[in-house]
């Protein structure tokens, strides 16, 4: 009897976890169908802004060109801040807003690199990405320790590259590229991470689209940023 019991108890046990790892495997695509559908929005947006010389004269020819610089960091500032109070929906058409005008910002690199090589250096992210974001997923290592590391890197970087516009120091470019190329990479894999942590907490579907919104914001920008630092190195120049 004790050992027919135990058999359900372990039966129970595994449709437990079955249902779990379904579960995350859900969450988790739908976060990589975000983070995906956003980057194809991005790219369509900057083909579209670049084939029209209206449209570069627009925005890269007047002042709206601070605009669109400096809205897609408005745009996440506002989704990590206004998340928790918009509904799942109102965060989805945020976040296709935020991709399109980071389309918009990243139509100039088809002006300076030529298009070979930005879609080189966008298979060869898309590879270095997809083997760390798996990293990040099957690691039993904790990778919590990193990420304040990871971060404070991230700020150190920005500060660099602000002090780097008044020196227009070469080799410092070169140091600020690879040490940024470097820290996305981490990041990706610690992000991931994060998400798939993340899901262990969710209490409904609201909160999980939100997530996964969220989630995809986080591994889209790792994913850009680990794509401009090496279009630095890897960009043939027109």
């Amino acid at each position: 009897m004790q050992f027919g019991n135990n058999r359900q108890t372990m039966s129970q046990t595994d449709a437990r976890v079955s249902q779990y790892d379904v579960g995350l495997r859900k969450y988790m695509l739908s976060v990589y169908n975000y983070m995906a559908a956003a980057l194809a929005l991005t790219g369509i947006v900057a083909m579209l802004v670049v084939q029209s010389e209206t449209m570069m004269q627009l925005i890269f020819g007047t002042p709206l060109r601070w605009v669109i610089m400096l809205a897609p960091l408005g745009f996440v500032l506002f989704l990590g801040f206004r998340i928790n109070k918009m509904s799942a929906s109102a965060a989805q058409m945020t976040f296709w807003a935020f991709a399109a005008v980071m389309g918009m910002s990243l139509s100039s690199i088809f002006v300076v690199y030529t298009g070979t090589s930005i879609a080189r250096t966008f298979f060869i992210t898309a590879i270095a990405f997809g083997a760390l974001s798996l990293y990040g997923y099957t690691t039993k290592r904790d990778l919590s320790a990193f990420g304040s590391f990871l971060i404070m890197g991230v700020v150190g970087l920005f500060v660099a590259s602000i002090v780097n516009i008044f020196l227009q120091s070469t080799m410092m470019h070169m140091v600020i590229s690879a040490v940024g190329v470097l820290l996305f990479a981490g990041l990706t894999a610690y992000d991931t991470q994060k998400i798939k942590d993340i899901y262990n907490s969710l209490d409904s579907s609201e909160v999980a689209g939100k997530k996964a919104i969220m989630g995809a914001l986080n591994l889209y920008l790792d994913f850009i940023n680990m794509f401009m630092f090496l279009l630095q190195f890897l960009g043939d120049r027109r």
